[in-house]
């Protein structure tokens, strides 16, 4: 082989390896690279380590940085503010006051049917759950047992965008509520 061939692989292979870590959500692992590429586990992680090495003299916007077990394109740390800016200002359309209400609902209440979301409420939530679920912010959770109504809750995305671990660090709403208990009785009542 020639070594104008030698480049043309080897651009071939980091063309191949740039795509795939651009669709990726997290970190791929050499072996799985290697796999796919059929090419040795050593030479994709040669690959690797000198694109990052490039990424960074050719001072780019991003990083392919290995994490977690695997390796995966990162924003530069130096270009923070702009991205931040970007995901917090440029986002295309923010949830209106109904998809928030019903949105409180589902996380306090969950796993909840929309019928018992919608009797809370006072109003229709169809529409607006169907938002949520499109938006990934909520999810089926399974059927309940005595009507057969489809169960939903709140997904990782939710706490993710909230920036807290789990539903426990969720604050409290005792004093901002009616009783709880009464409430569901008269629910209960409603729906007989």
């Amino acid at each position: 082989m020639s070594k104008g061939n030698d480049k043309a692989i080897s651009k071939g292979v980091e063309r191949s390896l740039e795509a795939i870590l651009m669709v990726v959500d997290e970190p791929v692992n050499e072996i799985l690279l290697a796999q796919v590429l059929e090419i040795p586990t050593e030479s994709i992680r040669g690959y690797l380590q000198a694109m990052a090495q490039a990424y960074l003299t050719e001072e780019r916007g991003f990083e392919l940085r290995e994490v977690a077990g695997g390796w995966r394109f990162y924003s530069h740390p130096e270009s923070a503010s702009a991205v931040e800016r970007f995901v917090l200002e440029g986002q295309q359309a923010k949830l209106t006051q109904a998809a928030l209400e019903t949105l409180a609902v589902v996380a306090y209440r969950q796993p909840v049917s929309r019928a018992r979301v919608s009797a809370i409420r006072g109003v229709n939530v169809e529409a607006v759950m169907k938002t949520l679920v499109n938006r990934g912010l909520v999810e089926e959770s399974g059927v309940e047992g005595e009507s057969g109504a489809i169960l939903y809750q709140t997904t990782p995305y939710f706490l993710e965008r909230l920036g807290i671990p789990s539903l426990a660090e969720l604050p409290e709403l005792a004093g901002h509520l009616p009783d709880l208990d009464a409430l569901d009785e008269v629910l209960d009542s409603l729906t007989e």
